[in-house]
């Protein structure tokens, strides 16, 4: 969900000495190459994802579905680790909403259940399937969608009418596509689309199948090169790479404002804590795969590889060096260790519901009211996103960081406006 962000426009740093102006430089550098790291393996994970849509669209079958599947989950695990870099990279936050934007009115991309209505005065669009309309209205102008392709989704359907809520690019419209609506609220299980929704002639299922195909292959490959452009954004000479290295107190700035921002308002905030008080299945990050306890999982990993400056690449390789840890132990050693014991803590407890999960104690199972496990589970999470903030904010006044914002959430700083 994309939220406000209140950029930091001011900052102060006295440590003094020139020795610590080049550690900076090499926090900074180390930084923007696990920012590379990560994306690359992303654009990785996702090239591999578009050869199994390929493979799925040419041939289907339940065993390229479910192939297609598990190379949607492996692109979940780099990407998460990311999101770190959304929160004070203006680059990042602007391209985010492209890939990663939920929730989503699934009914814009294909057909849904009965019960799940149809438009609303939020959004009149929320069950227009383009999968079964090659042609139709939008904001009065006839729209040719004959053919589906990446640009009509990018150009045209996206945040179509200016109302978040019409995602039809990224992670989320891909993840709909293969697994379709989760119908089981609080029960076990996530969606189930049969295989048969991509086969061709009569073992065609749900209509349209060839267009559904169309979809897949045209977000599948709308991904691909949204971050191909992302990494090469982190490149040397790259412009997020520019940004963070030109001012190194800035860029200190940066680094801690998304460890807050993402550890506080929107992974304990808009993604866990809402949830719980909503009790809604619906408010998962990864709704239709059930997949929420590992989104948690690699977000907070990600928070945590940010402060220590080292990242474990796909293939195994690991990328370090010098990090935010270093500068903060350099003035305050007991502050780092407190950092490091409450994000291992943070881990330890998002950890927990990942064991959990797996184990077949749902994430949309934890959510339902009177869950007292769930909850406990749930908020154990939350409990130490919110706790390392705070000793991140700690490291703001350490390190003479002035007018950080870090974002925040209704349901943990006024709880009451949730429900109005």
């Amino acid at each position: 969900m994309k939220s406000p962000f209140l950029a930091a426009t001011a900052l102060s740093l006295s440590m003094g000495s020139a020795a610590l102006a080049a550690d900076k430089a090499d926090v900074l550098t180390n930084y923007a190459n696990i920012a590379e790291a990560k994306y690359q393996d992303s654009l990785i994970t996702a090239q591999r994802l578009q050869t199994a849509v390929g493979a799925l669209v040419a041939n289907p079958s339940a065993e390229n579905l479910q192939a297609a599947k598990d190379a949607w989950l492996a692109s979940r695990v780099p990407y998460q680790q990311t999101e770190v870099y959304r929160f004070g990279n203006a680059i990042v936050d602007e391209w985010e909403g492209k890939v990663n934007a939920w929730p989503l009115d699934e009914g814009l991309i294909d057909y849904v259940d009965a019960s799940y209505g149809g438009l609303s005065d939020e959004n009149e669009y929320a069950a227009l399937n383009i999968v079964a309309n090659p042609s139709f209205t939008l904001s009065g102008e006839t729209i040719d969608a004959a053919k589906i392709t990446p640009e009509l989704l990018a150009e045209t359907l996206h945040e179509a009418d200016g109302i978040e809520a019409n995602v039809a690019t990224g992670y989320h419209a891909i993840e709909f596509l293969l697994w379709g609506q989760d119908l089981n609220g609080h029960g076990t299980g996530a969606g189930d689309r049969p295989w048969t929704d991509f086969a061709m002639g009569d073992d065609c299922t749900g209509g349209n199948c060839d267009r559904r195909g169309e979809y897949l292959k045209a977000a599948t490959d709308l991904l691909v090169s949204d971050l191909e452009w992302m990494t090469a954004q982190w490149a040397d000479g790259g412009a997020a790479r520019n940004a963070v290295l030109v001012d190194e107190n800035a860029g200190i700035v940066t680094i801690v404002t998304g460890m807050g921002s993402l550890s506080y308002g929107e992974q304990a905030g808009e993604r866990m804590r809402l949830g719980l008080m909503l009790n809604d299945p619906e408010e998962e990050h990864d709704c239709f795969s059930d997949n929420t306890h590992n989104s948690h999982y690699y977000d907070g990993l990600g928070v945590q590889n940010l402060y220590l400056g080292e990242y474990v690449r796909v293939n195994g390789e690991l990328v370090s060096g010098p990090a935010l840890a270093d500068l903060v132990a350099a003035v305050d050693a007991d502050l780092d260790a407190e950092m490091r014991v409450k994000l291992a803590t943070t881990m330890m407890a998002l950890g927990r519901i990942k064991t959990a999960a797996e184990s077949g104690f749902a994430y949309d199972q934890m959510l339902e009211r009177g869950n007292a496990a769930g909850e406990a589970l749930v908020m154990g999470g939350v409990n130490g996103l919110v706790d390392q903030t705070r000793s991140i904010q700690r490291i703001t006044a350490t390190l003479k960081l002035d007018n950080i914002d870090f974002e925040g959430s209704d349901s943990l700083d006024n709880p009451d406006a949730v429900f109005h």
